[in-house]
């Protein structure tokens, strides 16, 4: 089971690749439906926070799918 600190590595890590490598993503991160919160006072805790990871590496996977051989 990872901690909460191990998985905000992981999405400090995942953001910032995503930032150098793939810049034309990254302004995409902003809007994504995992960081708007549709209560007052959402609750972060490690669930949360295993979906949001999740939702980043399914975003930059399907840039890979969709943009393969782009810069080829």
């Amino acid at each position: 089971m990872k901690d909460l600190r191990y998985l905000l590595t992981e999405i400090s890590e995942l953001t910032s690749a995503i930032e150098s490598d793939y810049p034309e993503l990254y302004q995409f991160l902003d809007e994504n439906p995992m960081t708007l919160p549709t209560i007052p006072h959402p609750e972060v805790n490690r669930k949360v926070m295993e979906d949001y990871l999740q939702s980043l590496r399914q975003l930059l996977e399907h840039h890979l799918q969709t943009h393969q051989g782009e810069n080829e």
